[in-house]
């Protein structure tokens, strides 16, 4: 059982702070989805989750199996076990997204030629044309084809914990339901915990939530069900944002 646990965390940029003690555990086979207004932190919380440059946190801890996270650099936590699928995947000229997923398979465990072939079954399953594999990794795609290609890589990595940043942005209904399912046999099968960041319920139909958190001013301020993402589908947000007057008194973080 693999945990992914934060604790009062609090983080900042040079001139703004922006998560005031989030807290959040996420289990082996948990789908912990995270829904909030625009501007309230959500990628914040990933990009410090995976120690982007840019960020400082200033009070509170992020394990792993017990493991401190916080002094690390991002590609030690993926080793660990840490993974996200961006929000904005960014193109890489000159790396064949191939060149990642056979350099993944270079391990001591199990037979290369037919690890390489499951990639190349799980690329059809996902959609993805033999030639883009071939390209710079995310070269030319448009938004939904770079985020199959960043659910190849999940499913090849096999990573315990899985961010996924608005995964359904620039997906047509067709991809998102080939991905999200897929993803949702990884927490099935092998386990996987996943923290999905989503401003939609459409998602959540296909990905289904153990959880749901509304995330507001840099900080979760309710949880609960399924059915709590259908109340934010048709009431949106309003209920728990702070009034212009709690804003002004904690500094205007929003």
């Amino acid at each position: 059982m693999t945990e992914l646990q934060i604790k009062d965390l609090h983080a900042r940029t040079p001139t703004t702070q922006i998560l005031n003690g989030v807290n959040l555990n996420v289990r082996s086979g948990e789908v912990h989805a995270l829904m909030g207004p625009n501007g309230s932190g959500k990628s914040t919380l990933s990009h410090v989750l995976m120690g982007r440059p840019g960020y400082s946190v200033t009070q509170g801890e992020i394990t792993l199996d017990g493991v401190d996270l916080t002094g690390l650099q991002t590609w030690e936590r993926a080793q660990l076990g840490l993974f996200l699928v961006l929000q904005y995947p960014v193109e890489i000229e000159g790396v064949p997204a191939s060149s990642i997923f056979e350099t993944s398979l270079l391990s001591p465990e199990g037979d290369f030629e037919e690890n390489l072939h499951h990639v190349r079954q799980e690329a059809e399953y996902l959609g993805i044309p033999t030639g883009h594999l071939l390209r710079g990794v995310n070269l030319d795609m448009s938004g939904g084809e770079k985020k199959r290609l960043e659910t190849l890589q999940l499913v090849t990595l096999k990573p315990s914990i899985a961010i996924l940043d608005e995964l359904d942005s620039g997906l047509d209904i067709d991809g998102l339901r080939v991905v999200s399912n897929r993803i949702e046999r990884l927490t099935k099968e092998d386990g996987l915990g996943v923290l999905v960041i989503t401003h939609y319920n459409r998602l959540l139909e296909e990905l289904k939530p153990d959880q749901v958190h509304v995330f507001v001013e840099g900080r979760i301020v309710v949880s609960g069900d399924s059915s709590l993402a259908d109340e934010l589908e048709s009431d949106g947000y309003e209920k728990w944002m702070p009034s212009t007057e709690t804003s002004v008194a904690l500094g205007g973080l929003s």
